[in-house]
């Protein structure tokens, strides 16, 4: 039995692992990777403390960093596959088919970026096609990026772009654009924006990095090409939710509703941070920041007689 398990090995999960330690809660902490979404980009520019580090070496960072506190265990390789209440707190299955008992659980599975499915999106994923335009914005600077997303997504990853690219099109499949009015207004102004309306993405082209793309108009059926620097997918993400589906409330997108000053959710004893949850900025240094709220938390939860620790 464990005072608190940590579900998710990004910058959330890491840092409630930290302030769990800290706290010398008996905690296990689930993963199958460290680092998140984050672990395949070439650069990151954002995480504070870091004027650059590749997305390998913050998960190490991170994962050494739990790693160092004695209450701490981590298991790699694990999937969790459905959590449940229990007489003593809860239940988690994992789909390996293991089963660990704890009072406290803290959500940090994160989400997953919708993809375009087409080939070299995933052979060149963090050498020119990205998912986070805050993130990954600055490394385009005088460069030629497109935007493959018609709803806000997209048209927020082109504006982060228009301070540093040299020039951006907006790929969008269907004749209109869905956002809001306002950035669209934002981006029709621009001299470095283009919007490519009928574009259907078919490949993104390269030899060591992204150097082009190719995509057919739905209009006339002919097959184009862009060249260009770097793709960023602004086609939506899926929060990784299902396994606390039935235990938590749960928003139309997915997302598990938290209470933003605790990280507490519906049910009593769980807490989630990062992107699984509604908080509006979906940012490594944000999780991190509500990870901890979350862990703090639930230490308060434990220690309130809510739920006896060990």
């Amino acid at each position: 039995m464990y005072d608190l398990i940590i579900i998710g090995g990004g910058p959330a999960g890491a840092a409630a692992a930290v302030y769990a330690g800290r706290k010398k809660l008996k905690t296990l902490l689930l993963t199958d990777i460290f680092g998140g979404q984050s672990a395949v980009s070439d650069e990151i520019q954002n995480w504070i403390g870091e004027k650059n580090i590749s997305g390998a070496e913050l998960a190490k960072k991170l994962k050494d960093h739990a790693a160092a506190h004695e209450t701490i265990e981590i298991k790699f390789g694990q999937r969790v596959k459905q959590i449940k209440k229990s007489d003593s707190g809860f239940a988690v299955e994992t789909e390996e088919k293991n089963v660990y008992g704890t009072r406290t659980i803290i959500l940090a599975s994160g989400s997953r970026r919708r993809k375009l499915g087409v080939p070299g999106e995933e052979k060149f994923s963090g050498k020119g096609v990205a998912y986070c335009s805050i993130c990954d914005a600055p490394l385009f600077k005088d460069k030629i990026a497109a935007v493959i997303g018609g709803g806000n997504a997209g048209l927020e990853a082109v504006v982060d772009l228009l301070p540093y690219a040299g020039k951006i099109y907006l790929l969008i499949r269907s004749e209109k654009i869905k956002g809001d009015p306002v950035i669209q207004e934002q981006i029709k102004v621009s001299s470095k924006a283009e919007i490519i309306f009928n574009a259907d993405t078919k490949e993104i082209l390269g030899d060591k990095f992204v150097s082009g793309l190719k995509y057919v108009d739905l209009k006339s059926g002919e097959e184009k090409e862009l060249k260009l620097d770097g793709v960023f997918v602004e086609i939506g993400a899926e929060p990784n939710s299902k396994i606390a589906e039935g235990l938590v409330k749960i928003n139309e997108w997915k997302e598990v509703m938290i209470d933003h000053r605790t990280g507490a959710t519906s049910q009593p004893g769980i807490f989630a941070a990062g992107d699984v949850t509604d908080v509006k900025y979906k940012q490594n240094n944000v999780s991190a920041g509500d990870a901890i709220k979350a862990a703090l938390s639930a230490y308060e939860y434990l220690m309130s007689g809510q739920n006896k620790l060990k």
